[in-house]
Protein backbone atom coordinates (compact mmCIF):
# COMPACT_ATOMS: atom_id res chain seq x y z
CA UNK A 1 0.00 0.00 0.00
CA UNK A 2 1.47 3.42 -1.02
CA UNK A 3 0.42 6.81 1.33
CA UNK A 4 0.03 9.86 -0.14
CA UNK A 5 -0.63 13.02 0.96
CA UNK A 6 -0.90 16.13 -1.68
CA UNK A 7 -2.80 16.12 -4.45
CA UNK A 8 -0.16 15.90 -6.76
CA UNK A 9 0.87 12.37 -5.53
CA UNK A 10 -1.98 10.81 -5.27
CA UNK A 11 -2.53 11.40 -9.30
CA UNK A 12 0.71 10.38 -10.24
CA UNK A 13 0.28 7.29 -8.59
CA UNK A 14 -2.81 6.31 -10.21
CA UNK A 15 -1.78 7.19 -13.88
CA UNK A 16 -0.74 4.28 -14.93
CA UNK A 17 -3.60 2.29 -13.50
CA UNK A 18 -5.49 5.01 -15.48
CA UNK A 19 -3.51 4.66 -18.82
CA UNK A 20 -4.09 0.91 -18.45
CA UNK A 21 -7.92 1.27 -18.05
CA UNK A 22 -7.95 -0.32 -14.67
CA UNK A 23 -11.42 0.18 -12.46
CA UNK A 24 -10.86 2.26 -9.32
CA UNK A 25 -12.76 2.77 -6.52
CA UNK A 26 -12.96 5.22 -4.06
CA UNK A 27 -13.90 4.90 -0.18
CA UNK A 28 -13.85 8.37 1.44
CA UNK A 29 -13.30 8.39 4.94
CA UNK A 30 -12.54 10.65 8.13
CA UNK A 31 -10.74 7.87 9.83
CA UNK A 32 -11.38 5.94 13.03
CA UNK A 33 -11.89 2.72 11.10
CA UNK A 34 -13.99 0.42 12.39
CA UNK A 35 -15.38 -3.07 10.82
CA UNK A 36 -17.88 -0.75 9.07
CA UNK A 37 -15.35 0.96 7.17
CA UNK A 38 -13.39 -2.26 6.45
CA UNK A 39 -16.74 -3.51 4.66
CA UNK A 40 -16.27 -0.40 2.23
CA UNK A 41 -13.01 -1.55 1.63
CA UNK A 42 -13.85 -5.06 0.85
CA UNK A 43 -16.67 -3.84 -1.60
CA UNK A 44 -14.06 -1.85 -3.36
CA UNK A 45 -11.65 -4.74 -3.07
CA UNK A 46 -14.50 -7.22 -4.89
CA UNK A 47 -15.39 -4.50 -7.59
CA UNK A 48 -12.19 -2.79 -8.68
CA UNK A 49 -8.50 -3.34 -9.85
CA UNK A 50 -7.36 -0.22 -7.99
CA UNK A 51 -8.58 0.64 -4.38
CA UNK A 52 -8.01 4.35 -2.31
CA UNK A 53 -9.20 5.27 0.71
CA UNK A 54 -9.20 8.55 1.78
CA UNK A 55 -8.16 9.49 5.74
CA UNK A 56 -9.28 13.09 5.90
CA UNK A 57 -10.83 14.38 9.01
CA UNK A 58 -12.62 17.13 7.47
CA UNK A 59 -12.86 19.75 9.87
CA UNK A 60 -15.57 22.46 7.09
CA UNK A 61 -18.39 19.37 8.09
CA UNK A 62 -18.67 20.10 11.69
CA UNK A 63 -20.19 23.21 13.63
CA UNK A 64 -18.91 25.23 16.24
CA UNK A 65 -20.97 23.17 18.68
CA UNK A 66 -19.82 20.15 17.52
CA UNK A 67 -16.63 18.62 19.14
CA UNK A 68 -13.91 18.25 16.12
CA UNK A 69 -11.07 17.67 19.06
CA UNK A 70 -13.05 14.67 20.26
CA UNK A 71 -12.78 12.95 16.97
CA UNK A 72 -10.20 9.79 17.47
CA UNK A 73 -7.43 10.33 15.21
CA UNK A 74 -4.67 7.08 14.78
CA UNK A 75 -3.33 7.46 11.07
CA UNK A 76 -0.79 4.88 11.87
CA UNK A 77 -3.46 1.78 13.24
CA UNK A 78 -6.10 3.06 10.07
CA UNK A 79 -3.02 2.50 7.48
CA UNK A 80 -2.02 -0.85 9.24
CA UNK A 81 -6.35 -1.78 8.78
CA UNK A 82 -6.20 -0.36 5.20
CA UNK A 83 -3.30 -2.36 4.42
CA UNK A 84 -4.51 -5.68 5.87
CA UNK A 85 -7.71 -4.74 4.09
CA UNK A 86 -5.99 -4.80 0.61
CA UNK A 87 -6.20 -0.89 -0.42
CA UNK A 88 -3.53 0.26 -2.69
CA UNK A 89 -3.41 3.65 -2.07
CA UNK A 90 -4.14 5.65 1.03
CA UNK A 91 -4.60 9.83 0.30
CA UNK A 92 -3.99 11.01 3.66
CA UNK A 93 -3.77 15.17 3.16
CA UNK A 94 -3.65 17.55 5.12
CA UNK A 95 -6.43 20.29 6.07
CA UNK A 96 -4.05 22.91 3.65
CA UNK A 97 -3.70 20.85 0.94
CA UNK A 98 -7.87 20.45 0.37
CA UNK A 99 -8.51 23.93 1.39
CA UNK A 100 -5.46 26.23 0.57
CA UNK A 101 -5.44 29.94 1.58
CA UNK A 102 -8.04 31.88 0.08
CA UNK A 103 -10.60 28.34 -0.29
CA UNK A 104 -13.64 30.02 -1.08
CA UNK A 105 -15.68 27.83 -3.32
CA UNK A 106 -18.63 25.61 -1.76
CA UNK A 107 -21.16 22.96 -3.12
CA UNK A 108 -24.46 22.90 -1.33
CA UNK A 109 -26.58 20.30 -2.00
CA UNK A 110 -29.81 21.75 -1.30
CA UNK A 111 -32.60 20.91 0.37
CA UNK A 112 -32.11 16.51 0.76
CA UNK A 113 -29.44 18.37 2.77
CA UNK A 114 -31.43 20.61 4.99
CA UNK A 115 -33.86 18.19 6.56
CA UNK A 116 -32.82 15.80 9.51
CA UNK A 117 -29.40 15.58 10.19
CA UNK A 118 -28.97 19.17 8.21
CA UNK A 119 -31.21 20.96 10.36
CA UNK A 120 -29.69 19.29 13.33
CA UNK A 121 -26.17 20.44 12.07
CA UNK A 122 -26.30 23.73 9.93
CA UNK A 123 -23.45 23.01 7.04
CA UNK A 124 -22.24 19.63 8.05
CA UNK A 125 -23.97 18.27 4.53
CA UNK A 126 -22.32 21.31 2.34
CA UNK A 127 -18.84 20.74 4.18
CA UNK A 128 -19.44 17.02 3.15
CA UNK A 129 -20.49 17.81 -0.16
CA UNK A 130 -17.94 19.74 -0.97
CA UNK A 131 -14.74 17.20 0.39
CA UNK A 132 -16.56 14.21 -1.59
CA UNK A 133 -16.91 16.72 -4.87
CA UNK A 134 -13.07 17.86 -4.43
CA UNK A 135 -12.22 14.02 -3.71
CA UNK A 136 -14.00 12.90 -6.59
CA UNK A 137 -12.23 15.24 -8.85
CA UNK A 138 -8.94 14.70 -7.27
CA UNK A 139 -9.39 10.19 -7.49
CA UNK A 140 -11.64 10.41 -10.69
CA UNK A 141 -12.78 6.77 -9.57
CA UNK A 142 -15.13 4.72 -11.55
CA UNK A 143 -16.64 3.74 -8.43
CA UNK A 144 -17.52 5.48 -4.69
CA UNK A 145 -18.49 3.48 -1.60
CA UNK A 146 -20.52 4.84 1.02
CA UNK A 147 -22.36 3.37 4.14
CA UNK A 148 -26.00 3.10 4.82
CA UNK A 149 -25.19 3.60 8.43
CA UNK A 150 -25.84 7.49 7.18
CA UNK A 151 -28.49 7.17 4.72
CA UNK A 152 -29.07 10.55 4.33
CA UNK A 153 -25.09 11.24 3.73
CA UNK A 154 -25.47 8.66 1.14
CA UNK A 155 -28.70 10.26 -0.42
CA UNK A 156 -26.74 13.78 -0.70
CA UNK A 157 -24.12 11.88 -2.57
CA UNK A 158 -26.34 10.39 -5.18
CA UNK A 159 -28.00 14.04 -5.86
CA UNK A 160 -24.62 15.16 -5.87
CA UNK A 161 -23.34 12.46 -8.23
CA UNK A 162 -26.82 13.09 -10.66
CA UNK A 163 -26.62 16.89 -10.52
CA UNK A 164 -23.09 17.66 -11.56
CA UNK A 165 -22.87 14.82 -14.03
CA UNK A 166 -20.08 12.99 -12.28
CA UNK A 167 -19.27 9.81 -14.11
CA UNK A 168 -19.42 7.87 -11.00
CA UNK A 169 -21.21 4.70 -10.15
CA UNK A 170 -22.19 5.32 -6.10
CA UNK A 171 -22.10 1.80 -4.38
CA UNK A 172 -24.20 1.71 -1.14
CA UNK A 173 -23.22 -1.15 1.75
CA UNK A 174 -25.46 -2.03 4.56
CA UNK A 175 -24.63 -0.56 8.14
CA UNK A 176 -22.21 -2.75 9.85
CA UNK A 177 -23.84 -3.86 13.57
CA UNK A 178 -22.35 -4.60 16.49
CA UNK A 179 -23.49 -7.73 18.71
CA UNK A 180 -25.92 -5.97 20.30
CA UNK A 181 -27.15 -4.35 16.55
CA UNK A 182 -25.78 -1.23 17.70
CA UNK A 183 -24.92 0.61 14.24
CA UNK A 184 -20.93 0.66 14.46
CA UNK A 185 -19.41 4.14 15.07
CA UNK A 186 -16.68 6.41 16.39
CA UNK A 187 -19.34 7.48 18.98
CA UNK A 188 -19.81 4.74 20.47
CA UNK A 189 -16.66 4.73 22.55
CA UNK A 190 -17.79 7.64 24.35
CA UNK A 191 -20.96 5.62 25.63
CA UNK A 192 -20.23 4.15 29.40
CA UNK A 193 -21.28 0.62 30.34
CA UNK A 194 -24.80 1.91 31.31
CA UNK A 195 -24.75 4.23 28.27
CA UNK A 196 -23.92 1.07 26.01
CA UNK A 197 -26.57 -1.02 27.52
CA UNK A 198 -29.40 1.77 26.98
CA UNK A 199 -28.28 2.73 23.28
CA UNK A 200 -29.28 -0.88 22.44
CA UNK A 201 -33.06 0.28 22.64
CA UNK A 202 -32.36 2.46 19.44
CA UNK A 203 -32.08 -0.43 16.81
CA UNK A 204 -34.53 -2.56 18.93
CA UNK A 205 -36.88 0.14 18.18
CA UNK A 206 -36.09 1.12 15.12
CA UNK A 207 -36.73 -2.59 14.37
CA UNK A 208 -40.21 -2.30 15.90
CA UNK A 209 -41.04 0.37 13.70
CA UNK A 210 -40.14 -1.78 10.61
CA UNK A 211 -42.21 -4.46 11.53
CA UNK A 212 -45.30 -2.15 12.67
CA UNK A 213 -45.23 -1.02 8.89
CA UNK A 214 -44.93 -4.55 7.39
CA UNK A 215 -48.21 -4.74 9.30
CA UNK A 216 -49.69 -1.93 7.90
CA UNK A 217 -49.53 -0.12 11.18
CA UNK A 218 -47.75 3.57 12.17
CA UNK A 219 -43.74 2.68 12.07
CA UNK A 220 -43.20 5.86 13.78
CA UNK A 221 -45.34 5.27 16.95
CA UNK A 222 -44.42 1.99 16.86
CA UNK A 223 -40.33 3.00 16.95
CA UNK A 224 -41.99 6.01 19.59
CA UNK A 225 -43.12 3.05 22.15
CA UNK A 226 -39.59 1.35 22.33
CA UNK A 227 -37.57 4.69 23.13
CA UNK A 228 -39.61 5.62 25.62
CA UNK A 229 -38.92 2.21 27.68
CA UNK A 230 -35.77 4.00 28.15
CA UNK A 231 -35.96 7.56 29.64
CA UNK A 232 -32.13 8.08 29.77
CA UNK A 233 -32.79 8.54 25.76
CA UNK A 234 -33.51 12.08 24.56
CA UNK A 235 -35.02 11.86 21.22
CA UNK A 236 -34.58 14.32 18.46
CA UNK A 237 -36.59 12.80 15.82
CA UNK A 238 -37.98 9.64 14.43
CA UNK A 239 -39.40 10.29 11.03
CA UNK A 240 -39.90 8.43 7.71
CA UNK A 241 -37.73 9.96 4.43
CA UNK A 242 -37.41 8.79 0.98
CA UNK A 243 -33.62 8.56 1.24
CA UNK A 244 -32.13 6.04 -0.99
CA UNK A 245 -35.97 4.61 -1.21
CA UNK A 246 -38.21 5.27 2.20
CA UNK A 247 -36.59 4.54 5.34
CA UNK A 248 -37.19 5.00 8.77
CA UNK A 249 -34.43 7.52 10.86
CA UNK A 250 -33.81 8.23 14.18
CA UNK A 251 -31.36 10.39 16.02
CA UNK A 252 -31.25 10.41 19.55
CA UNK A 253 -28.74 11.53 22.60
CA UNK A 254 -27.42 9.52 25.22
CA UNK A 255 -25.74 11.36 28.08
CA UNK A 256 -22.95 13.66 25.93
CA UNK A 257 -23.44 11.60 22.99
CA UNK A 258 -25.46 11.69 20.00
CA UNK A 259 -26.83 8.84 17.83
CA UNK A 260 -28.36 8.46 14.54
CA UNK A 261 -29.28 5.15 12.92
CA UNK A 262 -32.06 3.82 10.25
CA UNK A 263 -33.43 0.98 8.48
CA UNK A 264 -34.99 0.39 5.11
CA UNK A 265 -38.52 0.02 4.67
CA UNK A 266 -38.09 -1.13 1.03
CA UNK A 267 -35.70 -2.61 -0.56
CA UNK A 268 -32.65 -0.24 -1.12
CA UNK A 269 -30.90 0.47 -3.95
CA UNK A 270 -27.10 -0.89 -4.29
CA UNK A 271 -25.72 1.07 -6.85
CA UNK A 272 -26.28 4.13 -9.04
Amino acid sequence: MKTVRTVAEVRRALDEPKLAGKRIGLVPTMGAFHAGHVALMRAAREACKVKVVSLFLNPVQFSAAEDLARYPRDEKGDAGIAKKAGVDVLFAPTEEELYPPGFDTWVDPGGVARALEGAARPGHYRGMATACTKLFDIVQPEVAFFGRDDVQRLAVVRQLVRDLNLPIEIVAVPTVRDHDDLALSWRNAFLSADERASAAALPRALEAGAQAHRSGADAVDATHAVLRTTPEMRVEYVEIANLDGPTLVAAVRIGSTRLIDNVPLAAPQIAS
